[in-house]
């Protein structure tokens, strides 16, 4: 293989203006439409370079015309998705056998590391220059901790955060995957110190502590963190038609004609993708799951008859975080107390959630409460996979059954044969390799740690 000498994808992304060769008076000219680092460090540069982050996350998370956001890349090594592409870098992922050298994930390992720079950049230009209102500063806090969370989720262990000093690179060490949640819980710690009275933001920051301390196996905190959280809160973002990257991505990616991605129906035994798979369509749909049968044929002229999903269209807003996880977050705690009054209180709230959470309200689940703590986790983190379905948390959910509850990976994840009409069987990995460019950084040339849940 060739190296390619480029810099690496760690590293932070200016806007700037760039002069080539000589010049002259009569080619010095201003180009309206580039923020020189000048111009963004004053008051009024400042808006658009906060703006310009909001943008470029709503991007790399739920938009994208190119396809490869945390929603689908994530969906597609669990079992939300598959991929009816002919491009390597969507179908090696979904048969969860990966390389270091895709370019589909390598787009979008860059831009995940492009807001999470673009925030930490934009702090410091607001605290310099524009530092109220205050929950400016905690909103780019915010989406610095989900992002560096997004890392932690969905990479292996060895992901480096090089940063821009001084118009050079500091190349950053490979982070273990416990050092990428240690580094997203304290810049939710920063986010929640610097929302002052912003409830919204307030909200933002304790559901990203929820979810990074439910990662790091801390139930309890966890509960505590996202309490104050109304069940009606919700972050969602913003997708319209102005350009295809603004676009809803699930829309473009399993909706359009020859669309890249489907979900799977389930098999005569009622089971998802790969015998593990949750059964996401059924007969009649769940209502956080409409879909409706189709004809539409996936873009490799052999996947036919593809479901077509409703939760999302165009311009559809896509939740980051809201209070139903918060809620989620409080019941996957009182489970860990492992008694029967504990599982028979999580049948209860998983009830309250169906009756409260979305209306009409929807019927209760059948039966009792489980009576073996199995049983109950099952139970609970299917509801998960539901109420949070294309959200990009499956991945990180799937990873935690093996890591935190001792379940076998090949018992979670897509197993056996690849959906039809595609060949071949599920491979083993669990998470996604460190591209090959980032070898380019001389911290950080032997790729994973280790590709452990």
């Amino acid at each position: 293989m060739t190296r390619r000498f480029i810099r690496p994808a760690s590293a932070v992304f200016l806007a700037v203006g760039v002069v080539a060769g000589c010049s002259t008076d009569t080619l010095e000219i201003t180009d309206p439409d580039v923020l020189n680092v000048g111009d963004y460090t004053t008051t009024a540069g400042a808006t658009p370079l906060r703006l310009g982050v909001i943008q470029d996350f709503q991007n790399v998370y739920g938009g994208n015309a190119s396809l490869e956001n945390v929603i689908v890349v994530t969906g597609n090594v669990s079992d939300e998705l598959y991929s009816t592409d002919t491009f390597d870098g969507r179908l090696f992922p979904n048969q969860r056998a990966m390389n270091d050298n895709l370019p589909e994930l390598d787009n979008f390992y860059r831009n995940l590391h492009r807001v999470r720079a673009g925030a930490t950049r934009t702090i410091n230009v607001l605290r310099k220059v524009a530092p109220t209102p205050v929950q400016n500063i905690g909103e780019m806090y915010g989406i610095r901790g989900f992002t560096e969370t997004f890392f932690a989720e969905a990479y292996c262990s060895g992901v480096p955060f090089s940063e821009e000093k001084d118009n050079s690179t500091e190349f950053g060490d490979p982070q273990t995957t416990v050092q990428i949640y240690a580094r997203a819980l304290a810049s939710f710690d920063s986010a929640l110190a610097s929302a002052g009275t912003d409830t919204r933001v307030q909200n933002i920051a304790r559901l990203g502590r929820g979810r990074v301390l439910l990662n790091q196996g801390r139930f309890d905190d966890a509960a505590a963190a996202v309490a104050a959280v109304p069940t009606t809160f919700a972050w969602v973002t913003a997708h319209s038609t102005s350009s295809g990257r603004q676009e809803n991505g699930m829309w473009n990616a399993l909706t359009v004609a020859n669309s890249r991605y489907a979900i799977v129906l389930p098999d005569a035994q009622g089971r998802g993708e790969g015998i593990n798979g949750v059964a996401f369509l059924t007969t009649p749909a769940d209502p956080r799951i409409p879909w409706v049968p189709s004809t539409r044929t996936g873009f490799n002229g052999s996947s036919r008859n593809l479901p077509t999903q409703l939760k999302y269209d165009r311009t559809t807003g896509v939740v980051v975080a809201n209070g139903v996880e918060a809620r989620l977050i409080e019941l996957e705690a009182r489970l860990r107390r492992d008694t029967q009054a504990d599982r028979d209180a999580v049948f209860a709230g998983l009830n309250t959630l169906r009756a409260t959470a979305i209306s009409p309200a929807m019927s209760p689940l059948a039966g009792a409460a489980p009576t073996t703590q199995a049983a109950a986790v099952s139970l609970l983190f299917e509801e998960r996979a539901k109420w949070l379905y294309l959200t990009g948390h499956r991945l990180g959910d799937l990873r935690r059954l093996v890591r935190q509850y001792g379940r076998a990976a090949n018992t979670v994840f897509p197993t056996g044969n690849l959906p039809s009409p595609l060949a071949g069987v599920y491979g083993n990995d669990v998470n996604l390799p460190i591209p090959f460019d980032e070898k380019n950084n001389p911290k950080a040339t032997g790729g994973c740690l280790d590709r452990n849940p």
